[in-house]
């Protein structure tokens, strides 16, 4: 996963407290609520393929979470849980990809296929339900950490003793999910992975896979419930109200954003995904709640391969809906200002993203991409050194088989090789057409734009930015000197 920082403002905390069911209880000087422990439809079950999976109706499909699933204040189920499902459906590519496809001497019928997960298989065995909606894989692969999940790491998890029992451990498995999720999310794959996807993809046709480590946002479709968990009201008089500077919350983003559609003013919002505490242990802002704001720069990318440019802000978090009335009583209701910046993001583009100083995000391309131009322009003109009286010279008698090969090949693929073997002008024709489509590619073409999709992952961290230090004076660098 690519990772990046953005600015985020929120002036204004919005406070919603809609009553549910409550059942207090007392314990010493304090009550206990109740509150139901579910995890809503619509919210996504962050997996990667732990196999290859070949794109085929009915296929099964062997996934694991990458990180850990919250309801209100606690984890209901643990990274690294296995998730089951198939694939449901195989969808044609678009016309341009195809095309673009066949351009590049594959004729193979390019399909997409839409994966759904029905099962979760906890690390203790226990097996529950689900329905996800139909999904595709996205642009990124997860390289899973090499450490396994500790087995008392699991069993916290499970456990449902409250805010206090659990912080502790959740505060643990948040700084797993930020290395896991949005330090290592999109990696380059293994050498031999990359070697065996590129000469399989020069064959006119092949068979067609997703590659392990595939990333897949799952949405549920239906809530799962976990039971009812007691909350000390004690624990609760913290909530809703502004977060320690440097503390980082966990959030998704319900809005789609994409440098090379959205305006200024387009609104955005996103949702805890994971529970912020105090260093004491009470709880601040409990999963769910919704944090909006807008977009304030948006430029599409342009061509020569300038990337597109974006920055938005959030102005406003209200606490989520579900919060007994009885621990309202509680709370001291507040509004209040508060700066906070991000302090890692998902991109679910092809490139990593950059951030500047005043936290607008561009897509940072790899300066490697003109390797691929020079070495096309080297192959073209192998291709077209067809000298018959040199080639003799060098005892080759056939004439230029290497050049021809090169040639073909990066002109139109497997089928470009075989078919350069039987005319030096079409080998040099196709040699000069595979240099003329990686310089458009490479050089020419628009370039990346900075791409946030649905449920896209992120942290933002509470606290205003250092201020930028004052421009030097001249006075006084003269007076230094």
């Amino acid at each position: 996963m690519c990772s990046t920082k953005v600015l985020f403002v929120l002036p204004l905390f919005s406070v919603v407290f809609p009553a549910l069911s409550q059942s207090p209880e007392p314990h010493g000087n304090d009550a206990f609520i109740t509150v139901p422990l579910n995890v809503d439809a619509g919210v996504p079950l962050r997996v990667y393929l732990t196999k290859r999976l070949t794109k085929r109706l009915g296929e099964t499909v062997h996934a694991r979470l990458i990180e850990p699933v919250f309801a209100f204040d606690r984890e209901v189920i643990p990274a690294n849980s296995e998730v089951i499902g198939k694939v449901v459906r195989l969808d044609r590519v678009s016309k341009m990809r195809r095309a673009t496809a066949i351009a590049g001497g594959d004729f193979t019928p390019l399909h997409d296929a839409a994966v759904e997960f029905t099962t979760v298989v906890f690390p203790d065995g226990r097996r529950l339900t689900l329905h996800t909606a139909a999904t595709m894989g996205l642009n990124s692969i997860y390289s899973p950490r090499v450490a396994a999940v500790k087995k008392k790491q699991a069993a916290a998890a499970g456990s449902n003793q409250g805010t206090v029992a659990t912080a502790k451990q959740q505060a643990k498995n948040q700084i797993q999910t930020k290395i896991a999720t949005l330090t290592d999310m999109v990696r380059s794959p293994g050498k031999m992975e990359r070697v065996e996807d590129y000469l399989v993809a020069k064959l006119p046709y092949h068979p067609q896979w997703i590659r392990r480590g595939t990333r897949f946002d799952a949405e549920l479709l239906n809530p799962l419930q976990f039971g009812n968990g007691q909350v000390a009201t004690g624990k609760l008089r913290l909530l809703g109200s502004q977060p320690p500077a440097d503390s980082i919350v966990h959030v998704r983003l319900i809005t789609p954003l994409t440098s090379a559609d959205a305006d200024k003013g387009d609104k955005v919002e996103a949702i805890l995904t994971a529970p912020l505490f105090s260093s004491d242990r009470q709880l601040i802002l409990p999963v769910g709640s919704e944090l909006s704001g807008a977009v304030t720069v948006a430029r599409a990318a342009r061509w020569f391969h300038r990337s597109g440019q974006l920055r938005f802000s959030f102005r406003e978090v209200a606490l989520p809906a579900g919060l007994a009335q009885e621990a309202m009583k509680a709370l001291q209701t507040r509004s209040t200002q508060t700066v906070a910046t991000l302090n890692a993001a998902e991109s679910q583009g092809n490139t990593k993203l950059k951030v500047d100083d005043e936290g607008s995000v561009t897509a940072q391309e790899s300066k490697a991409r003109f390797i691929a131009p020079a070495l096309a322009a080297l192959v073209a003109m192998r291709s077209a050194d067809n000298d018959e009286g040199k080639a003799k010279l060098e005892g080759n008698g056939t004439g230029n088989t290497g050049g021809r090969t090169l040639g073909g090949g990066s002109g139109f693929g497997v089928f470009g090789m075989i078919a350069a073997q039987a005319s030096p002008t079409f080998a040099g024709v196709m040699g000069f057409y595979g240099m003329g489509w990686s310089i458009y590619n490479n050089v020419i073409s628009r370039g990346s734009e900075v791409e946030f999709g649905k449920n896209a992952a992120m942290d933002i961290r509470f606290g205003a930015r250092p201020a930028a230090p004052p421009p030097a004076s001249k006075f006084t660098a003269d007076a230094g000197a």
